[in-house]
Parts: structure tokens; C-alpha cells; sequence
């Protein structure tokens, strides 16, 4: 009995010191696990290159620069979903809204066009008769010509025989009345008056010059002769358009032509008359479709009378019950939208209580407003970011996320395998402004010099809208001599000096290129990457004044392209008088 005891006793002793030593063995190499994860978790990034990934600190494989440490990812987050603080939050004043069916603001689209003649008013003023203009009495292009106003006078030796036919046949008139009737009547078929064939039987005189009276009233638009010309039967004088009704010419996107039909009321606005609302109705849609534009013409008749349209003046068109009669249609606001190429995106707050975000692709239907018929990729009462939205896409960008510019989640880069990235950066690195990093604190001195740089680009901006190569060379080789007077030395650390330095490089080779060419189309093309250059540099280091990043999805064979404004209203470079209003304002840099 007593050996079962001590036995009990022994093996009681023993299953505790064994529980004892091997508890505190597993806590310390559960502990030393949960270390050697914490340490696997931590990333190094760059702060130029945020799709670089690497699993301990070094060099960044693109420009060289010390890697940072990547922000440490929030548990239970997915692979695309991102966190923003919420002093981030509260500094880029991010929206959201929960998406509901049929809660367009209205139901009216907005076109723009231009005012041109009523074709059906205008006229070409003729000469019935061959001879010398020896005096013309319209001055120049735009008078205003009276019905029955003398327009010239003109010596004719046809006419000047049959004024003596004239003469002949009234004295045989009693004999011959046949001969006499068609004498007057070949006279009248010139255009002559009645008064006019009178008196020359009357007083029995040839008239050398022949007066020649206007035949309608309107506007000259076209002098076609000079004083001294000589002119034959039917040669055409003047052209005349009557401008008390004009032609509003808008244009109709493809996605957008069901929506439009013979009748509806239009209200037009102009800049010229900004408090004043025209009514009209459209009165034809053009059966052809523009393949350059992939717009048809939408015209509207409209009242002139008080001369307040002027032919070539922009106009916009805001067409009431042009949405489709579809309750059910799901819509989202234009600012919420972000576009590169032929992808739309937005952003999911996924989480309700957390500022937990993540990017998704959408299809786009017709424009209704300010809103978009959404067809695809997002549901009724998701959540998505309304303002703010290309803040909320520069943070998924640097902290490696899926976003508008990276289809995919960030790839993690090691080792030599960080250099196949060259290649693709050096192919997208114009594309990619929209990455930006946070504003630096630089001197205001510098940011002077800057704002230079930037007024001379404002000015290039603004030749390519009027389509003037020659002012837009001129344009950027002052911005490249005011480039020159940026002082690097201003900058006083290394983050922003290498910011620079990056950027400097890339405006002063898009900048020279546009210098040396007169082609519009390659100055565009040029000026999509200065544009991208310097959204860079005004975001990282400011100017002295509010800058707009404005964005036209159709430009650059409709891959979409971005400039910069001092201006909210859209005035796109890319296009010029074709499409001067295409594009809306993306972000505003204060």
C-alpha cells in the first residue's frame, strides 16, 4: 500500500514539473514565432515608387533612393483594401454617399455648341447682267444691306443696246406693240425697275452705268468682287445671311443619342449673357455620326432679332427629359468617377464605422446631369467616395493597393527582380502623376520661382486652346528660361531635392520638345507629359495661387489625359474649338 502511494506521489510530481517546463518552452517559441512574423510583416518601400515592395531596407532599384519603411497593414484587411487616418480624412474633406437607385439630381443634360447662320436665310446676292463694276458701295464684311439698297453701279454694252432697242421699239409701239412688250420684258428679266425702263423711254437717253439694287436684306458675310471687276451674267456679288434667326449647332455623344428627339425644349446659355436664359426647340439631329468625334449634330433654331447671338459664339444647351424614364437606374455623381483609358473606377468604403476603402470597376451608362447611369460593378447601397476621390487614389497608390493606375495589388520586388521594374516605370512613369506623395515643406521663395514655371505653362495651355503652334513654341521656351531660375539650392532636404530632381528633368525634355516643333498635334502630345510633370510639382511643392487638375477622357485616342487650370471652367488644350468644353476639374490644389 504504501509503494502505491509514493508511486502516485512520484508520478504526481512529475506531470507537473513537465507541465511546467514545457509551458514556458512553447510561450517562448510561440513568442519567438510571433517575432519572426512581426519581422517577415515589415516592408520597405520608396517614397517615389510606392509599387516598389521589399522585405528588408536598401535602395530603391528605379532611382537609387533609401528605402522607407512601408505603413504596417491593418488586420483583417483585404489584399486591396487600404486605411486612411481619419486627420487624413478630415485634411483632404473626403466624402462619401450610399448609392441608391434613381437619385440623379434631375433629369437634364448639359451640350455644348456653337452658333452659326441659318443656312435657309442666307443668299448670294447676283449680277443679272455681264460688265465692269465701276463703282461698288459695299465697304466691308459684316455691313447690313436694306432690300432695294444700291449696291453698285455697272457699265454694261449689252444693256446699254437694249436701252436703245428700248427707245426704237416705244416709238413703234402703235405698230409693233409684240416688239415693244418683249423689249421691256428682257429689260425687267435684268432686274431693271419699272421706274427705271420708264424714264429711259421717257426722256428718250442711254444710261452708261446701270444701278444695281439689292434683291434682299441681310448681312454681308462675303465680299466676292472689287470695284473695277468685270462680271458676267449671273456672277455672284455678295453673300448675305439673314441673322434674325441663327442655327445652335450642339454636339450629341454616341452613348447619348437615344435620349434626344425632334421638339424638345432647349434653355441655351452663353458666357456673353451669363444671368440670361434663350428657349428653343430642336428642330434636327444630323443622321450621320462624326467617326473623328463619335458625335452627331443636334440643331436648334433660334430667335435673333435683337442681334444677341453671333455666329462662331459657344453656347451650352441644357435639354430637360432627356434621361431615360427608368426608375430603377442606379446613378452616382460625376466627381465620384475616375477614369484612365477605356476603365472607370471608384472607391468602396467597405466598412461602415472604419475608413476602410477599396478600389472597383465600373460600367458607365448615359450622362444624366451631373450624374452617371452606373450598368455594372457596383450595387444599391454601396458606399462610395463622392469627394475626395483622387486623394483617396493617391493613398492607395503609395501604400501599393489596387488603384487606377495599378490593375493589380502591388507586387513584392526583391533582390535583382526589382530591376525588371525599370522597363515598365520607364514606359509609364508619365502616366503615373496621380501618384503623389505629400506636400513638402519647401521655402516661399522657392515655391515663387515655381509659380513662374507654372504662368508660363498656363500661358501654353491657353495657344493650344486657340490652336496657335507658333504662340505655344513661344510659350514654352519661356517656360524653359524661367525652369532655369528655379534654384535647386532653395531645397533644404535630401526628400525634396531628389523630388526635383526627378521632376526637373522630365518638364525641361517635354518643354524643349514643344519648342522646336510648330505641329499642333505633336505640341499635344508633348504637352499630356509636361502636364503630368507638373501636377507632380505643383502637388509636392506648391505655387503661390489655387491650381486646378482637370481631365478629358476622349484625349489621347480616348485614353484619357490631364492639364492643369487656374480656372474651374473646363477649357481643353487637347482639342481646341472641336471640343472646347470636353473634361471636368479631377482636383483642386489649394
Amino acid at each position: 500500500m504504501k509503494k502505491y502511494i509514493i508511486y502516485t506521489g512520484i508520478l504526481t510530481v512529475g506531470l507537473l514539473l513537465g507541465r511546467l517546463l514545457f509551458s514556458n518552452s512553447s510561450k517562448e517559441e510561440t513568442s519567438h514565432h510571433h517575432d519572426e512574423v512581426e519581422v517577415t510583416k515589415k516592408m520597405w518601400t520608396c517614397s517615389m515608387h510606392p509599387q516598389i515592395m521589399q522585405p528588408e531596407p536598401g535602395d530603391c532599384p528605379i532611382c537609387g533612393m533609401d528605402l522607407i519603411p512601408a505603413e504596417s497593414g491593418s488586420d483583417g484587411l483585404l489584399a486591396d483594401q487600404f486605411k486612411l487616418s481619419e486627420n487624413a480624412m478630415a485634411l483632404a474633406n473626403i466624402q462619401t454617399t450610399i448609392v441608391g437607385k434613381g437619385n440623379a439630381e434631375g433629369n437634364t443634360i448639359k451640350l455644348s455648341g456653337k452658333i452659326t447662320e441659318n443656312e435657309e436665310a442666307n443668299a448670294v446676292q447676283v449680277s443679272y447682267f455681264s460688265g465692269r463694276i465701276e463703282r461698288l458701295n459695299i465697304s466691308f464684311t459684316g455691313e447690313e444691306v436694306r432690300k432695294g439698297q444700291l449696291l453698285a453701279t455697272i457699265y454694261s454694252p449689252e444693256l446699254y443696246a437694249a436701252q436703245q432697242e428700248l427707245i426704237i421699239a416705244a416709238s413703234l409701239k402703235e405698230s409693233q406693240p409684240a416688239l415693244y412688250k418683249a423689249v421691256r420684258n428682257k429689260l425687267k428679266l435684268w432686274k431693271l425697275s419699272e421706274n427705271q425702263i420708264n424714264q429711259i423711254e421717257e426722256t428718250g437717253k442711254v444710261k452708261e452705268n446701270i444701278p444695281v439694287y439689292a434683291t434682299i436684306s441681310g448681312t454681308v458675310t462675303e465680299k466676292l468682287v472689287e470695284q473695277g471687276d468685270y462680271i458676267k451674267q449671273g456672277q455672284p456679288l455678295l453673300k448675305l445671311a439673314n441673322l434674325s434667326t441663327v442655327w445652335g449647332n450642339f454636339d450629341v455623344y454616341e452613348n447619348q443619342i437615344d435620349r434626344f428627339k425632334k421638339g424638345q425644349q432647349v434653355m441655351i446659355t452663353s458666357n456673353a449673357y451669363p444671368n440670361k436664359e434663350f428657349k428653343g426647340k430642336v428642330d434636327f439631329i444630323d443622321p450621320v455620326l462624326n467617326t473623328k468625334t463619335r458625335t452627331v449634330t443636334l440643331r436648334v433654331v433660334l430667335s435673333n432679332e435683337d442681334d444677341v447671338f453671333k455666329p462662331g459664339m459657344f453656347v451650352t444647351a441644357n435639354v430637360e427629359g432627356a434621361s431615360a424614364n427608368n426608375n430603377d437606374a442606379l446613378t452616382i455623381p460625376k466627381s465620384a468617377v475616375l477614369w484612365t483609358g477605356e476603365r472607370s473606377v471608384v472607391y468602396l468604403k467597405t466598412s461602415p464605422d472604419q475608413p476602410v476603402f477599396e478600389m472597383r470597376e465600373i460600367k458607365l451608362g448615359n450622362q444624366m446631369g451631373n450624374e452617371y447611369e452606373v450598368l455594372e460593378g457596383i450595387f444599391a447601397g454601396n458606399e462610395i467616395v463622392t469627394n475626395g476621390t483622387f486623394t483617396v487614389d493617391a493613398a492607395a497608390q503609395l501604400q501599393g493597393k489596387k488603384s487606377m493606375m495599378n490593375k493589380g495589388s502591388a507586387k513584392v520586388l526583391t533582390g535583382h527582380e526589382g530591376h525588371l521594374g525599370m522597363d515598365n516605370h520607364s514606359l509609364n512613369k508619365e502616366e503615373n502623376h496621380t501618384n503623389m506623395n505629400k506636400r513638402l515643406d519647401v521655402s516661399a521663395k522657392f515655391q515663387q520661382q515655381l509659380n513662374s514655371v507654372y504662368n508660363a505653362y498656363i500661358n501654353l495651355k491657353n495657344a493650344l486652346v486657340s490652336e496657335d503652334s507658333k504662340n505655344t513654341s513661344a510659350s514654352a521656351s519661356t517656360l524653359l528660361n524661367n525652369l532655369t531660375k528655379v534654384d535647386m539650392k532653395l531645397l533644404s532636404n535630401n526628400k525634396a531635392h531628389n523630388h526635383w530632381m526627378s521632376l526637373e528633368g522630365d518638364i525641361k525634355s517635354s518643354a524643349t520638345s514643344i519648342s522646336e516643333t510648330h505641329d499642333i498635334k505633336s505640341q499635344r502630345d508633348h504637352f499630356k507629359h509636361l502636364s503630368s510633370r507638373l501636377i507632380n510639382a505643383v502637388q509636392l511643392f506648391g505655387v503661390n495661387q489655387k491650381a486646378y487638375v482637370e481631365f478629358c477622357p476622349m484625349a489621347d485616342n480616348n485614353k484619357g489625359a490631364y492639364w492643369l487650370s487656374k480656372e474651374e471652367k473646363v477649357i481643353n488644350p487637347y482639342f481646341g474649338s472641336a471640343m472646347l468644353t470636353c473634361g471636368e476639374v479631377k482636383q483642386v490644389i489649394e
